[in-house]
């Protein structure tokens, strides 16, 4: 098997390769290959000169709050790009797999259940509104997977974002930095090493269609940074808020919690639980090569 992975060397990128390799040749590319903010210059030459069995697409615009001003950045890259990258996996018998968010759901104020791939989305801001409308264009390639997951942290970070939740948590504690998270989101962060390796399992089992992927349980924002500073053995000075008095530029989706049963059903067992995956990332951390 022959599979190209956009965004190689990207937070989930760079855990996805590596595990892509058990299934075939892996061909990394990144923006200077296929640059998703301009889509007249994605070549069609350039994939099917590849002749990938299958694409991965682990490029996208994820800065929630800058999208909602920076809508000629962030739909091009997160719609239009994805329609052509479809377009041409279609007409080259191309597989198509594309990561998607929890954020095209939000819009159900009372929703208190984990959200299954039938559920309506409902994004509540342009971010999520660009993906959910990215997951339309994806299946414009008739062989296509499309992975939602959510909160992702890994040890390679999330470079155009200045760090992932994790890091940011730990950098500000360090400097003494006084910190209000939000108390009134609940998610499932996940940890880029499980996702990836259950996207994996997707692939090699040939699955279609729309998987929700994620660890197990859920957290709000502020339960998850509790966390990361009680298995880090930091006390820094951290206060709950709601998400009206973080006034953030992008509202978030209150509850986004997604359901892996589909998964489960599918052969694959649920990821761990979400505290584990995160002992498992400070492990990592520290012994990451500097």
């Amino acid at each position: 098997m022959r599979i190209a992975v956009l965004g190689a060397a990207g937070q989930l990128g760079r855990d996805l390769c590596p595990r892509l390799a058990a299934l075939g040749e892996v061909i990394p590319l990144s923006r200077s290959d296929i640059d998703l903010s301009d889509p007249l210059s994605i070549a069609p030459a350039v994939i099917t000169a590849l002749r990938p069995d299958v694409f991965v697409n682990c490029a996208a615009y994820n800065f929630v709050d800058k999208a909602e001003t920076d809508v000629e950045t962030a739909a091009p890259v997160n719609t239009i790009s994805v329609r052509i990258l479809a377009r041409v996996c279609a007409d080259s018998g191309t597989k198509l797999v594309h990561f998607s968010t929890d954020y095209v759901f939000g819009a159900d104020a009372t929703r208190t259940t984990p959200y299954t791939e039938d559920d309506e989305p409902g994004p509540v801001n342009a971010y999520g509104q660009s993906k959910r409308q990215g997951e339309s264009m994806a299946r414009y390639a008739p062989e296509h997977l499309v992975i939602r997951t959510c909160g992702l942290y890994g040890v390679w970070g999330s470079g155009g974002k200045g760090g992932n939740f994790v890091e940011t948590m730990l950098r500000l504690a360090e400097r003494g930095t006084p910190l209000r998270v939000v108390n009134d989101q609940r998610c499932t962060p996940s940890y880029t090493v499980d996702v990836a390796s259950a996207a994996v399992e997707l692939i090699a089992r040939n699955a279609t269609g729309l998987f929700h992927v994620t660890n197990s349980g859920d957290c709000t924002w502020f339960e998850f940074a509790t966390e990361i500073f009680r298995q880090s053995g930091v006390k820094p000075d951290l206060t709950p808020v709601t998400s009206a008095e973080y006034d953030a530029p992008a509202k978030r989706p209150a509850y986004s919690v997604l359901s892996t049963a589909k998964l489960a059903a599918f052969g694959i067992p649920p990821l761990r639980p979400w505290p584990e995956a995160l002992a498992a990332y400070l492990v990592e951390r520290r012994n990451k090569p500097s």
